[in-house]
């Protein structure tokens, strides 16, 4: 048997494993869940266009939201270049 000289980096190798495994499940949850936003417009995400910058949907949410007027809206999508 031995006498326990083959078993000293064993347990080190075992921990490991049981880590790559819980790693591989959080992960599959995530993914899975939908934890994890892609820019694809998937599950977390809202539907956007590709090429639309967070700085038009700060724009356009503050417009819904009534803290800008018309005409300031318009101003600053002239200045995004997205009017």
């Amino acid at each position: 048997m031995g006498y326990g000289m083959g078993m000293g980096w064993g347990w080190l190798f075992g921990l490991l494993m049981l880590v790559g495994v819980i790693l591989l499940v959080v992960l599959a949850v995530r993914v899975f869940g939908g934890g994890i936003t892609r820019g694809d417009g998937g599950a977390g995400s809202p539907a956007q266009s590709p090429g639309r910058s967070r700085a038009r949907e700060v724009l356009d949410e503050r417009y819904a939201r009534g803290e800008i007027t018309t005409e300031e809206y318009r101003e600053r999508l002239q200045t995004l270049g997205d009017a």
